[in-house]
């Protein structure tokens, strides 16, 4: 606890005191007040800030001199190109191959050398401890070092003082950096508030690792939150999330997808999947935390090709897309009929295919699939019944 006060003290400045926003559409979810702490928009778009200025601005002058190296798929690599730039370092960052561009571009904007190493972030940070080894560089760790900790263990006071009387907070968590440090300062002063880690259940080492009792590494990972796809939790923050966080959970992508576009609909917050994790955990079970509750946004960087493609795959989990196979009869204005029907639903047509030949069909039969766009799971099935009701042959 005392190097996170003194941590506060060293960032004052330099990391933002970002807000804390009341979620009405949150809070009805769970029958209780429900917040967001708004790191999404904290300088560089992230929490990682907190923790790599802390980190470099402890670096001897030597160590200075010789430069600092990271590994990152872009929010700790702009935390380090930023304090890099503030602190007169020079700065190397390896970035898995695929990281999102925009991430990339901030990067190299704030001065930091760009290298393109593996697939997942554990492989590029093999390449950055090579690096390390053959140049003297400083290697600053995206999670596991003290420094970090407690610098991000900042936003953990600040959720105290913002939201007095809360009782739970869900943090966002890949190698666990931001999970140790903020559950080391709420326990300190709050020991009965409730933290909860969440994962991405195509990322989720920690449950494993909770298990064995040590840090263990996925095979393999699989998901769309970059920001918190790491294969195994640092040793340094693992001690500390063994000792203060409450519970972990984990996250299907169509929740991650759905949080987004939520944010994006109901709170106006542009969030990267990997920050929405916090926010999918209460969409599928909001009465499973005790309120008030707050939610951690850890992050806004993402591409814009994928919001859009998250916001679709967002609107499809929440029943906002049909995708039906509909049997009408080979006839001169048969589909007009069906669209016809479609548009009395109030469903709008996207997008529309025949189908003549199959061994399903009867000779006088054509299959038309069509994708719509409803107001949501009991519109879509306002929108089967009537089809269903009116004699078409259905399919979904």
């Amino acid at each position: 606890m005392a190097d996170i006060e003194t941590a506060r003290t060293a960032l004052d400045g330099v990391s933002i005191y970002t807000p804390m926003e009341e979620s009405r559409w949150l809070t009805g979810l769970a029958g209780g007040p429900v917040f967001l702490k708004c790191e999404n928009l904290q300088r560089t778009g992230s929490f990682k800030i907190r923790g790599a200025f802390l980190r470099m601005s402890r670096l001897s002058p030597e160590e200075r001199a010789a430069g600092v190296v990271a590994a990152s798929a872009g929010n700790h690599a702009q935390g380090v190109a930023l304090a890099a730039q503030m602190l007169g370092i020079t700065a190397t960052v390896f970035m898995p191959e695929g990281a999102p561009i925009p991430k990339e571009k901030a990067t190299r904007g704030y001065g930091a050398h760009v290298v393109f190493e593996g697939r997942y972030i554990d492989q590029a940070l093999q390449a950055a401890r090579r690096f390390a080894d053959e140049t003297g560089a400083v290697l600053i760790h995206p999670f596991d070092h003290e420094d970090i900790v407690a610098g991000q263990g900042t936003c953990g006071l600040e959720v105290l003082e913002q939201v007095p009387d809360v009782r739970t907070v869900l943090v966002p968590t890949g190698g666990g950096g931001l999970v140790a440090g903020m559950a080391t300062a709420i326990k300190a002063l709050r020991p009965d508030v409730r933290v909860v880690a969440v994962q991405a259940a195509g990322a989720a080492a920690l449950p494993a690792s909770l298990a064995e009792g040590h840090p263990v590494p996925l095979e393999h990972m699989t998901t769309m939150a970059d920001g918190i796809a790491v294969g195994c939790p640092g040793e340094v923050p693992f001690r500390a999330v063994q000792a203060y966080v409450d519970t972990c959970v984990t996250v299907s992508e169509e929740s991650l997808a759905r949080a987004v576009l939520a944010l994006v609909e109901r709170a106006k917050m542009v969030v990267e999947p990997a920050g929405a994790a916090a926010v999918a955990a209460l969409l599928d079970d909001a009465t499973a935390f005790e309120t008030p509750a707050v939610a951690v946004l850890s992050g806004g960087n993402i591409d814009p090709l994928l919001l859009g493609k998250v916001i679709r795959h967002g609107m499809a989990a929440a029943g906002r897309y049909l995708h039906l196979r509909v049997c009408i009869p080979d006839l001169p204005g048969g589909l007009a009929r069906l669209l016809t029907e479609l548009a009395e639903a109030q469903a709008n047509v996207l997008e529309v295919a025949h189908e003549r030949i199959s061994p399903t069909l009867n000779m006088d039969e054509v299959e038309v699939q069509v994708q719509l766009e409803t107001r949501g799971e009991q519109h879509a099935e306002l929108v089967l019944s009537r089809l269903r009701e009116r004699g078409y042959k259905v399919f979904e």
